[in-house]
């Protein structure tokens, strides 16, 4: 798994952006994986680990995210 922190929120909380701790590009990651984590938003400075999904349209994001702090 890919570990990372939490840098940026969107306007609405409904998405941000996850800074690998192995300095590859930052991950985009959606409220609702947040919320499959048992989690209600998306904070700044939350460490998470997760895995990376590729869609269809050739975008990657985090998902089954796991807190680590």
């Amino acid at each position: 798994m890919t570990t990372g922190t939490v840098k940026y929120v969107g306007p609405d909380g409904g998405w941000g952006f996850i800074s690998r701790d192995d300095k590859q590009p930052k991950m985009f990651v959606h409220i609702s994986e947040e919320q499959a984590a048992g989690f209600d938003e998306i904070v700044k400075g939350q460490r998470w680990a997760f895995t990376l999904k590729t869609t269809e349209d050739g975008r990657t994001s985090a998902t089954d995210l796991k807190w680590i702090g």
